[in-house]
Protein backbone atom coordinates (compact mmCIF):
# COMPACT_ATOMS: atom_id res chain seq x y z
CA UNK A 1 0.00 0.00 0.00
CA UNK A 2 1.37 3.52 -0.96
CA UNK A 3 1.16 5.92 1.62
CA UNK A 4 1.21 10.00 1.14
CA UNK A 5 4.66 11.15 2.00
CA UNK A 6 5.47 12.84 5.74
CA UNK A 7 4.76 16.36 5.83
CA UNK A 8 7.92 18.44 7.07
CA UNK A 9 6.79 19.55 10.88
CA UNK A 10 6.24 23.13 11.12
CA UNK A 11 8.12 24.53 13.72
CA UNK A 12 7.35 27.88 13.38
CA UNK A 13 3.38 28.85 12.49
CA UNK A 14 3.05 31.99 10.92
CA UNK A 15 -0.08 33.64 8.66
CA UNK A 16 -3.19 32.81 11.16
CA UNK A 17 -6.00 34.38 12.63
CA UNK A 18 -3.11 35.68 15.62
CA UNK A 19 -0.09 36.91 15.88
CA UNK A 20 1.96 34.08 17.45
CA UNK A 21 5.81 34.65 19.37
CA UNK A 22 7.63 31.16 18.88
CA UNK A 23 11.34 30.69 20.47
CA UNK A 24 14.01 30.00 18.08
CA UNK A 25 14.10 25.67 17.64
CA UNK A 26 17.50 26.28 15.86
CA UNK A 27 21.09 27.65 16.32
CA UNK A 28 22.34 30.91 14.95
CA UNK A 29 25.78 29.83 14.23
CA UNK A 30 26.00 25.95 12.70
CA UNK A 31 29.72 25.39 12.51
CA UNK A 32 31.33 23.51 15.22
CA UNK A 33 32.86 25.96 17.81
CA UNK A 34 36.55 26.62 16.33
CA UNK A 35 35.62 25.93 12.83
CA UNK A 36 38.26 27.09 10.63
CA UNK A 37 36.88 30.35 8.84
CA UNK A 38 37.28 34.59 8.24
CA UNK A 39 35.03 35.44 11.07
CA UNK A 40 36.78 34.91 14.97
CA UNK A 41 35.48 33.21 17.38
CA UNK A 42 34.48 36.62 19.38
CA UNK A 43 32.64 37.88 16.63
CA UNK A 44 30.73 34.85 15.74
CA UNK A 45 29.69 34.53 19.56
CA UNK A 46 28.24 38.43 18.37
CA UNK A 47 26.36 36.92 15.97
CA UNK A 48 24.85 34.90 18.44
CA UNK A 49 23.74 37.34 20.43
CA UNK A 50 22.85 40.17 18.27
CA UNK A 51 21.83 38.02 15.43
CA UNK A 52 24.48 40.39 12.89
CA UNK A 53 27.93 41.27 12.43
CA UNK A 54 29.41 43.79 10.60
CA UNK A 55 32.75 43.67 8.20
CA UNK A 56 34.66 47.32 7.84
CA UNK A 57 36.26 46.91 4.46
CA UNK A 58 34.51 43.32 2.89
CA UNK A 59 35.85 43.95 -0.91
CA UNK A 60 38.03 46.69 -1.72
CA UNK A 61 37.56 50.65 -3.41
CA UNK A 62 38.68 49.36 -6.58
CA UNK A 63 35.85 46.38 -6.04
CA UNK A 64 32.80 49.18 -5.63
CA UNK A 65 33.96 50.58 -8.36
CA UNK A 66 33.63 47.32 -10.66
CA UNK A 67 30.30 46.31 -8.72
CA UNK A 68 28.55 50.00 -8.84
CA UNK A 69 29.33 49.88 -12.43
CA UNK A 70 27.90 46.94 -13.18
CA UNK A 71 24.68 48.02 -11.00
CA UNK A 72 24.59 51.46 -12.83
CA UNK A 73 24.81 49.19 -16.27
CA UNK A 74 22.02 46.87 -15.56
CA UNK A 75 19.59 49.65 -14.08
CA UNK A 76 19.75 51.78 -17.13
CA UNK A 77 19.44 48.47 -19.51
CA UNK A 78 16.19 48.71 -21.07
CA UNK A 79 16.05 44.66 -21.50
CA UNK A 80 16.27 44.43 -17.70
CA UNK A 81 13.96 46.90 -17.01
CA UNK A 82 11.45 44.56 -19.30
CA UNK A 83 12.32 41.54 -17.24
CA UNK A 84 10.33 40.75 -14.58
CA UNK A 85 12.84 39.89 -11.96
CA UNK A 86 13.42 44.28 -11.82
CA UNK A 87 11.22 45.62 -9.31
CA UNK A 88 10.07 49.82 -10.12
CA UNK A 89 9.25 52.07 -7.42
CA UNK A 90 5.39 52.51 -7.17
CA UNK A 91 5.57 56.33 -7.44
CA UNK A 92 8.48 57.61 -9.20
CA UNK A 93 8.64 53.96 -12.35
CA UNK A 94 12.50 54.11 -11.51
CA UNK A 95 13.95 50.60 -10.67
CA UNK A 96 14.18 49.78 -7.43
CA UNK A 97 15.27 46.39 -7.06
CA UNK A 98 16.68 43.80 -9.79
CA UNK A 99 16.44 39.75 -8.77
CA UNK A 100 19.01 37.14 -9.17
CA UNK A 101 21.65 39.23 -10.17
CA UNK A 102 24.18 36.14 -9.98
CA UNK A 103 22.13 34.63 -12.53
CA UNK A 104 22.08 37.81 -14.90
CA UNK A 105 25.49 39.30 -14.21
CA UNK A 106 28.92 37.67 -14.33
CA UNK A 107 29.68 39.94 -12.32
CA UNK A 108 27.83 39.60 -9.02
CA UNK A 109 27.80 35.67 -9.90
CA UNK A 110 32.04 35.94 -8.93
CA UNK A 111 31.03 38.01 -6.43
CA UNK A 112 28.96 34.94 -5.14
CA UNK A 113 32.03 32.49 -5.58
CA UNK A 114 34.27 34.70 -4.36
CA UNK A 115 36.29 33.24 -1.08
CA UNK A 116 35.45 36.63 1.31
CA UNK A 117 31.69 36.10 0.45
CA UNK A 118 31.36 32.08 0.39
CA UNK A 119 33.51 31.40 3.31
CA UNK A 120 31.48 33.45 5.34
CA UNK A 121 28.29 31.99 4.75
CA UNK A 122 30.12 28.38 4.90
CA UNK A 123 31.32 29.21 8.38
CA UNK A 124 28.10 30.69 9.55
CA UNK A 125 25.75 27.58 8.51
CA UNK A 126 28.16 24.74 9.06
CA UNK A 127 27.67 23.36 5.56
CA UNK A 128 27.76 23.64 1.73
CA UNK A 129 25.07 26.78 0.28
CA UNK A 130 23.38 27.46 -2.15
CA UNK A 131 21.95 31.50 -3.19
CA UNK A 132 18.48 31.25 -1.65
CA UNK A 133 17.86 34.82 -3.17
CA UNK A 134 19.95 37.49 -4.72
CA UNK A 135 19.38 41.12 -5.80
CA UNK A 136 20.84 44.46 -6.46
CA UNK A 137 18.65 47.35 -4.67
CA UNK A 138 18.72 50.92 -5.83
CA UNK A 139 17.93 53.56 -2.92
CA UNK A 140 18.42 56.67 -5.07
CA UNK A 141 18.37 60.24 -3.02
CA UNK A 142 14.95 62.21 -3.27
CA UNK A 143 12.46 59.84 -2.18
CA UNK A 144 12.98 55.82 -2.57
CA UNK A 145 10.92 54.63 -0.25
CA UNK A 146 12.31 52.21 2.33
CA UNK A 147 11.58 48.73 3.62
CA UNK A 148 9.10 48.14 6.75
CA UNK A 149 9.85 46.16 9.75
CA UNK A 150 9.62 42.45 8.99
CA UNK A 151 11.92 38.91 9.26
CA UNK A 152 12.89 37.93 6.21
CA UNK A 153 12.53 34.18 7.61
CA UNK A 154 8.95 34.66 8.29
CA UNK A 155 7.83 35.05 4.28
CA UNK A 156 11.26 32.63 3.34
CA UNK A 157 9.27 30.04 5.43
CA UNK A 158 5.37 31.06 4.51
CA UNK A 159 6.10 31.52 0.92
CA UNK A 160 9.22 29.86 0.29
CA UNK A 161 9.06 26.78 1.93
CA UNK A 162 12.33 27.13 4.28
CA UNK A 163 11.68 24.73 6.72
CA UNK A 164 14.92 25.61 9.28
CA UNK A 165 16.26 29.20 10.58
CA UNK A 166 19.49 27.98 8.41
CA UNK A 167 19.79 30.80 6.32
CA UNK A 168 22.09 33.74 6.23
CA UNK A 169 21.90 37.29 4.23
CA UNK A 170 24.75 39.62 3.62
CA UNK A 171 23.96 43.17 2.54
CA UNK A 172 27.21 44.87 0.60
CA UNK A 173 27.27 48.68 0.51
CA UNK A 174 28.16 49.94 -2.57
CA UNK A 175 27.71 53.55 -1.41
CA UNK A 176 28.18 55.51 1.80
CA UNK A 177 25.94 54.38 4.35
CA UNK A 178 24.88 57.54 6.22
CA UNK A 179 22.80 58.03 9.18
CA UNK A 180 20.02 59.95 7.19
CA UNK A 181 19.84 58.30 3.52
CA UNK A 182 17.75 55.22 4.61
CA UNK A 183 19.97 52.93 6.19
CA UNK A 184 19.63 49.38 7.31
CA UNK A 185 17.76 48.76 10.96
CA UNK A 186 17.96 45.64 13.29
CA UNK A 187 16.96 44.94 16.49
CA UNK A 188 19.41 43.25 18.04
CA UNK A 189 18.41 39.91 19.78
CA UNK A 190 15.28 40.08 17.81
CA UNK A 191 16.01 36.72 15.53
CA UNK A 192 15.90 34.33 19.10
CA UNK A 193 11.59 34.64 19.06
CA UNK A 194 9.94 33.96 15.66
CA UNK A 195 7.11 36.68 15.05
CA UNK A 196 4.18 34.75 13.33
CA UNK A 197 2.27 37.12 11.86
CA UNK A 198 -1.76 37.04 11.18
CA UNK A 199 -3.71 37.06 7.84
CA UNK A 200 -3.85 34.65 5.32
CA UNK A 201 -1.56 34.69 2.32
CA UNK A 202 -3.00 36.24 -0.93
CA UNK A 203 -2.27 34.71 -3.76
CA UNK A 204 0.35 36.06 -6.17
CA UNK A 205 1.14 38.07 -2.89
CA UNK A 206 4.77 38.64 -4.19
CA UNK A 207 3.89 41.40 -7.07
CA UNK A 208 2.27 43.51 -4.10
CA UNK A 209 4.62 42.68 -1.65
CA UNK A 210 8.21 43.36 -3.16
CA UNK A 211 6.84 46.77 -4.22
CA UNK A 212 4.90 47.62 0.04
CA UNK A 213 5.39 44.77 1.98
CA UNK A 214 1.53 43.99 3.52
CA UNK A 215 0.84 40.37 4.30
CA UNK A 216 3.74 38.74 6.60
CA UNK A 217 3.87 42.22 8.76
CA UNK A 218 3.78 42.30 12.06
CA UNK A 219 2.02 44.41 14.72
CA UNK A 220 2.59 48.33 16.20
CA UNK A 221 2.13 45.99 19.68
CA UNK A 222 4.18 43.59 18.82
CA UNK A 223 7.07 45.86 17.03
CA UNK A 224 7.02 48.36 20.04
CA UNK A 225 7.13 45.20 22.16
CA UNK A 226 10.47 44.56 20.51
CA UNK A 227 11.80 47.57 19.75
CA UNK A 228 11.38 47.90 23.73
CA UNK A 229 13.11 44.98 24.55
CA UNK A 230 15.58 44.67 22.18
CA UNK A 231 16.54 48.42 20.79
CA UNK A 232 17.20 49.48 17.40
CA UNK A 233 20.47 49.45 15.73
CA UNK A 234 21.32 51.74 12.67
CA UNK A 235 24.06 50.44 10.04
CA UNK A 236 26.48 53.12 8.81
CA UNK A 237 29.86 52.88 7.37
CA UNK A 238 31.79 53.59 3.97
CA UNK A 239 31.26 51.80 0.20
CA UNK A 240 32.77 48.29 0.36
CA UNK A 241 31.38 47.79 4.02
CA UNK A 242 29.18 44.70 4.76
CA UNK A 243 26.84 43.49 7.29
CA UNK A 244 25.78 39.95 7.64
CA UNK A 245 22.45 39.43 9.47
CA UNK A 246 20.62 36.18 10.86
CA UNK A 247 17.20 35.20 8.79
CA UNK A 248 15.32 35.99 11.59
CA UNK A 249 16.49 39.77 12.73
CA UNK A 250 13.65 41.95 12.43
CA UNK A 251 14.71 44.67 10.58
CA UNK A 252 13.97 47.37 7.87
CA UNK A 253 14.73 50.87 6.15
CA UNK A 254 13.39 54.13 6.23
CA UNK A 255 12.89 56.49 3.03
CA UNK A 256 15.79 58.22 1.22
CA UNK A 257 14.72 61.72 1.28
CA UNK A 258 18.50 63.03 0.82
CA UNK A 259 20.69 63.78 -2.56
CA UNK A 260 22.63 60.61 -1.69
CA UNK A 261 21.69 57.40 -2.90
CA UNK A 262 22.36 54.49 -0.86
CA UNK A 263 22.56 50.98 -3.32
CA UNK A 264 23.46 47.67 -1.98
CA UNK A 265 24.35 44.22 -3.63
CA UNK A 266 22.21 41.45 -1.21
CA UNK A 267 22.91 37.74 -0.97
CA UNK A 268 20.58 34.89 0.85
CA UNK A 269 22.91 32.33 1.35
CA UNK A 270 20.96 28.92 2.61
CA UNK A 271 22.17 25.45 3.87
CA UNK A 272 21.99 22.49 1.27
CA UNK A 273 20.79 21.00 4.21
CA UNK A 274 17.62 23.08 4.26
CA UNK A 275 16.25 22.95 0.93
CA UNK A 276 12.94 24.24 0.25
CA UNK A 277 10.07 22.36 0.43
CA UNK A 278 6.29 23.38 -0.25
CA UNK A 279 5.22 26.67 0.97
CA UNK A 280 4.35 26.40 4.75
CA UNK A 281 1.48 29.12 5.16
CA UNK A 282 0.69 30.49 0.82
CA UNK A 283 -1.14 29.14 -1.71
CA UNK A 284 1.90 28.47 -3.95
CA UNK A 285 5.55 28.91 -3.94
CA UNK A 286 7.01 32.52 -5.36
CA UNK A 287 8.76 32.33 -8.50
CA UNK A 288 12.69 31.08 -8.67
CA UNK A 289 13.77 34.21 -9.11
CA UNK A 290 12.84 34.85 -5.47
CA UNK A 291 13.02 32.09 -3.92
CA UNK A 292 15.15 29.81 -5.55
CA UNK A 293 14.58 25.75 -6.61
CA UNK A 294 17.56 25.01 -7.79
CA UNK A 295 19.89 23.77 -4.30
CA UNK A 296 23.16 23.35 -6.19
CA UNK A 297 26.31 24.48 -3.88
CA UNK A 298 27.84 27.42 -4.80
CA UNK A 299 31.70 26.39 -5.35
Amino acid sequence: MTTAPERTVDLYPTRGATEVATPRQDPVVWSEPGAPGPFSAEELKGLERTGFATVEQLISPEDVTVYLAELDRLVNDPAVRADERSIVEPTSQEIRSVFEVHKISQVFADLVRDPRVLDRARQILGSDVYVHQSRINVKPGFGASGFYWHSDFETWHAEDGLPRMRTVSVSIALTENYDTNGGLMIMPGSHLTFLGCAGETPKDNYKKSLQMQEAGTPSDEALTGFADRHGIKLFTGPAGSATWFDCNCMHGSGDNITPYPRSNVFIVFNSVENTAVEPFAAPVRRPEFIGARDFTPIR
